[in-house]
């Protein structure tokens, strides 16, 4: 995202849970002003949530772009931000909702996976969908290899929904997005 022309936004910071990632490293070369909020210092997800919702707060975020974020988030962080936070994730949702989206993919024996960015709700990898987009198993296809195709998808289907989004061209209606 960080590197993503003409993105429609302005990315105010990057908050993670982990140090040593390399969002922070691109973050700091773009001098995007970083936040890491070690998961194991909060006793629990509510004050993490809240710890979040501070630090975007003080950045003057009006939107949470979640990418490679495994944790649930607190109800009163998604009220905080109602139809305002967006989520990727290796899957075409409601399938193979959770960690190992791409593992169930290939256990499971799907001929089809993808990517999908929805809305985030109090459930996980849940809320209406925003976007999708198929990517199809190869019969050699192992984790790493489906996983890095999925990738290439994710990097150019994430940056398009959060440029529509900044411009206004997704809302919710009635619980179903549209697009304008």
């Amino acid at each position: 995202m960080i590197d993503a022309p003409d993105l429609g936004a302005v990315i105010t910071r990057v908050i993670t849970d982990r140090d040593g990632i390399e969002a922070l490293d691109r973050a700091q070369r773009a001098r995007i002003p970083t936040t890491i909020l070690p998961w194991g210092d909060f006793a629990s997800r509510q004050e993490f949530s809240d710890a979040i919702g501070a630090a975007a707060a003080e950045a003057g975020a009006e939107t949470l772009v979640l990418a490679g974020f495994m944790r649930v988030l607190a109800p009163g962080l998604i009220a905080r931000f109602p139809q305002h936070i967006l989520n990727i994730h290796p899957s075409l949702l409601p399938a193979f909702p959770g960690s190992h989206a791409v593992d169930q993919a290939l256990e499971h024996g799907v001929k089809v996976t993808g990517v999908t960015v929805h809305f985030v709700d109090e459930q996980v990898d849940h809320g209406p969908i925003i976007a999708q987009r198929a990517v199809p198993v190869l019969p050699d296809d192992d984790v790493a290899s489906l996983h890095a195709r999925i990738q290439v998808e994710e990097h150019d289907l994430y940056p398009a929904v959060v440029r529509a989004f900044a411009q206004g061209r997704i809302s919710l209606v009635g619980g179903k997005v549209v697009w304008a």
